[in-house]
C-alpha cells in the first residue's frame, strides 16, 4: 500500500502555490507509506538549458566546488543550486550527453535523480511532511507534479528505491501497487540497453514506457500498451514535460479519484488529498475507470 497524487494546473496564477498545494495533499497520505516520499516538480524551463537533480549522502562536502569543477569538464556555464541532499543542475543543452560520465568522473558516488529541461526530483527516506521541509517543498513553483509516500513491498528502503522514478528527459513515474513481472521484464530491458539503477518494481515500470517511447510510441500509446505487458495490481501517475497522465490497470483494485475544475486536474490515492485544494466543492469528482488512460496537456 502506498499513497499517490498529482496535480495539473490549468490556471497559471495557481504555479507559484504548486509546492504548497502538492505537499499538502501528500501529507495526508502519510498512513498509506511511511517509509520513504518523493515529488516531482515541473517547473518553467530556461531555452537552451538541461536540468538534472544530483543527491548525495554527504552532500555538505560532495557538492563543495562541484559547480567550478563541472565548469571546466564541460567546457560550458555550469549553476549547481544546492538543497539538502540534492542539487539541480542547469547547463548548456550540447554538453547534456557529457554530463553524466563528467560527474562520475568528479564523484562517482553523487546520483543522478533526474534529467531534462524542467523536472526536479526530490526523495528521501522518511516520513512525507519531513521530506517536504527537508526540501523546502512549499516554496517551489510549477506547472504540474506528482508525489509518492512508499509502503516498501518489493525492494529496500533507500533513497533510490523512493519514488518519482525518471528514466528519460523530463518523464517520470510514481506506482501504487505490485508486478509481478518486473524481474523477467528487467532482464529484456536491460538487453535492450535500458539503464535500471534498482531491483524496484516501479523503476522497471517507469523504465518500460520510456522504452516505449524512445521506439516511437506517444505517452498514450506506451500507457495503452503497458496494459499488455505489465502483470499485477498498478495504479500509475506519469508526467512529462508538458503533461499529466494517470492509468490503471484491468481490476483496479487500488484506489484512486480524480478531481477536475476549470483551474487545475487532481488526483488522490483517496478523496482526503484533495480535499483542501481550492474550489474543491465545485469539482467534478471521479474513480478513474478500470484499464483506461486519461491524460492531459498544457
Amino acid at each position: 500500500m502506498c499513497g499517490i497524487v498529482g496535480l495539473f494546473l490549468k490556471d497559471a496564477s495557481l504555479e507559484i502555490s504548486l509546492g504548497t498545494l502538492l505537499g499538502e495533499m501528500l501529507v495526508t497520505m502519510t498512513d498509506r507509506g511511511p517509509d520513504s516520499a518523493g515529488i516531482a516538480i515541473y517547473a518553467q524551463k530556461e531555452p537552451g538549458r538541461s536540468k538534472f537533480t544530483i543527491q548525495s549522502d554527504t552532500s555538505s562536502h560532495a557538492f563543495n566546488d562541484l559547480q567550478q569543477e563541472l565548469t571546466k569538464c564541460l567546457n560550458c556555464k555550469v549553476n549547481v543550486q544546492v538543497n539538502n541532499t540534492h542539487a539541480v543542475v542547469t547547463l548548456d543543452e550540447g554538453a547534456t550527453d557529457k554530463f553524466p560520465e563528467a560527474l562520475k568522473s568528479i564523484n562517482p558516488q553523487i546520483r543522478i535523480m533526474s534529467l531534462g529541461s524542467s523536472l526536479e526530483i526530490y526523495k528521501e527516506v522518511g516520513l512525507p511532511k519531513d521530506v517536504i521541509k527537508r526540501f523546502n517543498i512549499s516554496k517551489m513553483s510549477g506547472r504540474h507534479g506528482i508525489g509518492h509516500t512508499r509502503m516498501a513491498t518489493e525492494s529496500a528502503v533507500t533513497t533510490m528505491g523512493a519514488h518519482p522514478f525518471n528514466t528519460g528527459l523530463d518523464q517520470c513515474l510514481v506506482h501504487n501497487g505490485s508486478l509481478s513481472n518486473h524481474n523477467s521484464l528487467r532482464r529484456r530491458l536491460r538487453r535492450e540497453g535500458v539503464h535500471i539503477e534498482t531491483e524496484n518494481d516501479t523503476e522497471v515500470g517507469a523504465a518500460y514506457l520510456t522504452w516505449k517511447m524512445q521506439n516511437g510510441a506517444s505517452l498514450d500509446e506506451a500507457l495503452e500498451s503497458s496494459l499488455d505487458n505489465l502483470d499485477g495490481f498498478f495504479t500509475f501517475v506519469v508526467g512529462t514535460e508538458d503533461g499529466f497522465g494517470v492509468v490503471r490497470d484491468p481490476i483496479a483494485c487500488k484506489p484512486a479519484v480524480m478531481a477536475e475544475t476549470d483551474q487545475y486536474v487532481a488526483f488522490g490515492s483517496e478523496y482526503r488529498a484533495l480535499v483542501n485544494l481550492p474550489e474543491i466543492e465545485s469539482a467534478q469528482i471521479w474513480e478513474p475507470e478500470p484499464a483506461t488512460v486519461y491524460f492531459w496537456k498544457h
